[in-house]
Formats: C-alpha cells, sequence, structure tokens
C-alpha cells in the first residue's frame, strides 16, 4: 500500500506541478493584497479539488455510460500525459502556462484568478484529470482507493502551500533550479505515461 501511495504521489505531484503553479500565480496576484491572495489561493485549491474528487468518484462510470473502454482510457490517457512529459522536458508547457497567465494578467477587468486559469486548467487541468481517472481504473478496493485519494489530498495540500509561499518560494528557487527540476519530473512522467500505454495494450490484447 505504500508502494500505491507513493506512486500515485509521484503522478500527481508531476502533473499538477505545485512549484510550477506557484510562479504562475505569483505573477497573477503580484498587485493583490496579502488577504486578497491567500483567499484566492484557498479558493482555487478547494475549486480544484472538488472537481478532480467528482472525476475520481465518477469517472469510470462516465466512461462506462459513453461505451469507453478501461483499456482504451489507458492508452488516450497514457499518450496525453506523454505529451505533457514532452513540454516538461522541451520547456513549452511552462512558456504556454506564461502566455496564458500574461493574457489573464493583460484583461483589466479581471481580477480574481482563482478559478481561470488557477483551478482551470492549472491544477485541475485535462492532464490531472486523465491522471486521477487513470489511477481510479487501475485500483480497485477501500484501501487502494483510500491510498489513491489520499496521495491526491497529498498533492492539492502542497499545491496550497505553494500558493500560499509563491512569492517567497521563487526568491529562494529561481528560474534556473525550476527549469531544472521540472525538466526531472517531466522525464518521470514520460515513464509514467509509457506505463500506462503499456498497461491498457496489455489489457486489450488478453479481453481480445
Amino acid at each position: 500500500m505504500i508502494e500505491l501511495y507513493l506512486s500515485a504521489l509521484v503522478t500527481f505531484f508531476v502533473v499538477i506541478d505545485p512549484p510550477g503553479c506557484a510562479p504562475i500565480y505569483a505573477g497573477l496576484t503580484s498587485g493583490a493584497a496579502p488577504a486578497q491572495a491567500r483567499a484566492m489561493a484557498i479558493r482555487a485549491v478547494v475549486v480544484a479539488s472538488i472537481i478532480l474528487f467528482a472525476f475520481a468518484a465518477i469517472g469510470e462510470a462516465m466512461l462506462t455510460a459513453l461505451g469507453i473502454s478501461l483499456s482504451a482510457f489507458r492508452i488516450a490517457g497514457g499518450i496525453m500525459l506523454f505529451l505533457i512529459a514532452l513540454e516538461m522536458v522541451f520547456e513549452r508547457r511552462t512558456e504556454r502556462r506564461e502566455d496564458r497567465a500574461a493574457r489573464v494578467a493583460a484583461t483589466p477587468e479581471v481580477e480574481d484568478v482563482s478559478i481561470f486559469p488557477m483551478a482551470m486548467p492549472m491544477i485541475a487541468g485535462p492532464g490531472s484529470i486523465a491522471s486521477v481517472m487513470l489511477m481510479m481504473s487501475r485500483n480497485h478496493g477501500a484501501e487502494r482507493v483510500a491510498m489513491v485519494l489520499a496521495a491526491l489530498a497529498t498533492i492539492l495540500a502542497l499545491t496550497l502551500a505553494a500558493l500560499l509561499a509563491a512569492t517567497p518560494m521563487m526568491r529562494l528557487l529561481g528560474t534556473r533550479i525550476e527549469a531544472v527540476i521540472t525538466r526531472i519530473l517531466g522525464v518521470l512522467l514520460a515513464a509514467l505515461a509509457v506505463q500506462f500505454v503499456i498497461d491498457g495494450v496489455r489489457i486489450s490484447l488478453v479481453r481480445s
């Protein structure tokens, strides 16, 4: 069970990327009062948590209703995560997030960034939603499900801590260290994504 918890923890950490969300959030809330910035950070994580736990609860049932097999979803989700991993290794994901944040910041009437772009798509984006559904589809039984959900809750708590400490964290890490960490995590995510695809293909071949 500890291995499952650590595996899920690494997967969610790499996909949600709390250290990567921190500089974006720091830039978006640079003109906000400390109390307002804290409130937006809490609201962003709460909304993202509701979305991710909802997909964890009903994701598999939704796939069944749509006639999508779990093996097909594993393959599709693995490919999606692999593309995200490539973007992390070549820093395209960071550039895209920064461009999105710049567009939001350039709109004067947009003040509350907690829902968009922080809750969605930066925290509860396609990659994190797919990861949650993949992990839930691979693990059944109360204990295994509890481990996956505990890992998700841990990463969401870390994300909240990262957002609350965004400004001092950026001063501590710096852009170069953040880039190195992002690339290392991208390689790990690529390996996990390939494993998802292998699992999906293996199950499809067995059932056929």
